[in-house]
């Protein structure tokens, strides 16, 4: 098995929710095949849909040219599947997994997912599928577990939470939270902070002064610049995580 190969079969255990290496080891081979193979299709495929995956750097790096004031978004990364949905003329659409796979008709049966929105504008979002109160590893399980199944009937305690919209209309990040209540959705939580703050506030959500694990399956945080037009001069850098 080539690297490519390993890499692939990788990924598809932990989408499985049978992850068999930890995310460190895998982010490791993955950019190893990127150095060695930018072209390979497991990144033209990924990099094709709407949930690539995020940067993974340390908050000095990110925040480097930041002014010290700039606004920077945390929030809590939830541990489970990603989820575009995409609604048109105020309905659900569709509903995409990482790998491109249409999962409406599961989507469609998880209580908060809204059915419809109010506006009649095509909304794309980006959210998790978890489990509530049970821990990381078990939510991503189960939620995979449901979504790879042949049952229509969803684990009662299988959540969405919604925190990006692709197709933004020019939102700062917490206008886009904000919104996304409005318009029916469950969303993460999160802490608005400036750029000289974020390491202290980062490191008191990951040793748990802000019990963010209360509320959610984490498996560590995001940071994310929340003025849209800042984001425009980083687009494939406002957001990172960083994992527990």
């Amino acid at each position: 098995m080539n690297l490519e190969q390993q890499v692939k079969h990788l990924d598809k255990h932990y989408r499985d929710g049978n992850a068999l290496l930890s995310d460190k080891q895998f982010d490791k081979l993955e950019k190893q095949l990127l150095a060695i193979n930018s072209d390979s299709d497991y990144f033209t495929n990924r990099d094709a849909l709407p949930l690539p995956s995020l940067e993974k750097d340390t908050i000095e790096d990110f925040i480097e040219g930041l002014d010290k004031d700039d606004k920077i978004v945390l929030e809590a990364k939830i541990d489970g599947c990603a989820v575009a949905i995409e609604y048109r003329d105020g309905k659900i659409h569709k509903a995409i997994t990482r790998k491109g796979k249409d999962i409406k008709d599961k989507m469609i049966r998880i209580r908060t997912v809204p059915l419809s929105i109010p506006t009649k504008e095509t909304v794309q979002v980006r959210g998790e599928l978890y489990t509530k109160d049970v821990a990381g590893n078990v939510s991503q399980r189960i939620a995979a577990g449901y979504l790879r199944s042949k049952s229509f009937d969803p684990n009662p305690n299988l959540s969405f939470a919604a925190f990006q919209i692709i197709n933004n209309p020019n939102l700062d990040q917490e206008e886009v939270i904000l919104y996304l209540k409005d318009i029916g959705f469950q969303t993460t939580f999160y802490i608005n902070v400036k750029s000289r703050l974020v390491k202290p506030y980062a490191k008191m959500c990951k040793t748990g002064q802000i019990p963010i694990q209360k509320w959610y399956p984490i498996d560590g945080i995001v940071v994310k610049i929340n003025d849209y037009k800042l984001q425009q001069t980083r687009p494939d850098y406002w957001q990172m995580a960083i994992k527990n």
